[in-house]
């Protein structure tokens, strides 16, 4: 008995889990998951570190000078700011493509990273639980930070090179 063996006859081969993006969503261009998951983790690592210094600013000085919701929304645009230049740097820096999929990805782990994070080192910082975190929020400085984590999750979606939208 001669054994098929070539490209299309290896029955094995096919029930392999994929292991990059383009064979999990059918795009022409591979991109390494683990590529995506590094840019991510690096996003969220950066701009958390920059939210944490600024954090313990506005807590020991602007709070106690302007209230908490003026403090919040005052210390926004430099996380917007901090946002936006990490996410290029990222981009650039690994190398991560235009592809909406890859740059989403990239956001969408970092936004997943950044709330396990808020939800498990705030919450225990606080001594609060996520209900009451969540009902003793400011209306509007609130409203404002909800905002900037939808931002923080496509940033990197909407830089492309050239400063262009990419939308593949």
């Amino acid at each position: 008995m001669v054994s098929q063996s070539g490209p299309g006859n290896d029955k094995n081969r096919s029930r392999l889990p994929p292991t990059d993006v383009k064979s999990v969503l059918g795009f022409t261009e591979p991109i390494s998951l683990w590529l995506i998951i590094k840019a991510g983790v690096l996003y969220f690592a950066v701009v958390f570190s920059v939210g944490f210094v600024l954090g313990i600013g506005r807590i020991l000085w602007a709070v106690p000078l302007f209230g908490t919701r003026a403090a919040e929304l005052m210390e926004t645009p430099f996380m917007f700011v901090a946002i936006i230049l990490t996410a290029r740097w990222v981009v650039s820096l690994l190398a991560i493509p235009p592809r909406w999929w890859a740059r989403l990805g990239m956001g969408l782990v970092a936004l997943g990273c950044l709330l396990v994070a808020e939800f498990e080192i705030v919450l225990r910082l606080r001594h609060l639980p996520l209900a009451e975190y969540l009902a003793t929020r400011d209306p509007v400085s609130g409203a404002v930070y909800y905002v900037m984590l939808y931002l923080f999750a496509i940033v990197p979606w909407l830089m492309s090179r050239g400063n262009r939208f990419v939308a593949d």
